[in-house]
């Protein structure tokens, strides 16, 4: 079954877990996420779809928007090979995003639970603010309670610190 932004949201009801949402016009990048003035910006969460150079592991990056991100030394805190960004097919053909809806909620649709979520230490015992699998919605909810789903879903997720 397809988890699409309907499924993300029946699914948070399902579990009983609280969280609020903005529809709002497709975004594509961060900059775009800005100039919409959502509330509780500090969540808003930056999400990255990187892989391995033999592209044999795929992973899911969640960190605070204004946090750049040094690919060499995620590698290291992670234990991984040399990272880039994974392709547009990679992201539909695994998740079934598209450009611009890359979120944790994605890794629902891998069908072979082989891409790892890495969250920003930063949003422990925070908000955070990702989409539902479209990017024409924002939604909030207790990066525990996120935690919490997918690995009860059987995902892999771990709390990094990329200070």
């Amino acid at each position: 079954m397809f988890v699409n932004k309907q499924a993300v949201l029946e699914l948070l009801d399902e579990t009983k877990i609280s969280y609020q949402r903005v529809e709002h016009e497709a975004v594509y990048t961060i900059d775009e996420m800005k100039k919409l003035n959502l509330p509780d910006a500090d969540c808003i969460a930056k999400n990255l779809f990187v892989r391995d150079d033999k592209k044999q592991h795929f992973y899911l990056v969640s960190v605070q928007e204004e946090k750049p991100i040094d690919l060499k030394k995620l590698r290291e805190i992670i234990g991984s090979r040399r990272l880039s960004f994974a392709s547009e097919k990679d992201l539909q053909e695994i998740m079934g995003l598209e450009k611009g809806s890359v979120t944790p909620f994605g890794v629902l649709n891998d069908k072979n639970k082989n891409v790892k979520v890495f969250i920003d230490a930063r949003f422990n015992n925070r908000l955070i603010a990702i989409h539902p699998n479209e990017n024409t919605m924002t939604v909030w909810l207790k990066t525990a309670d996120l935690i919490e789903l997918l690995r009860d879903h059987g995902r892999s997720v771990e709390m990094i610190n990329l200070v």
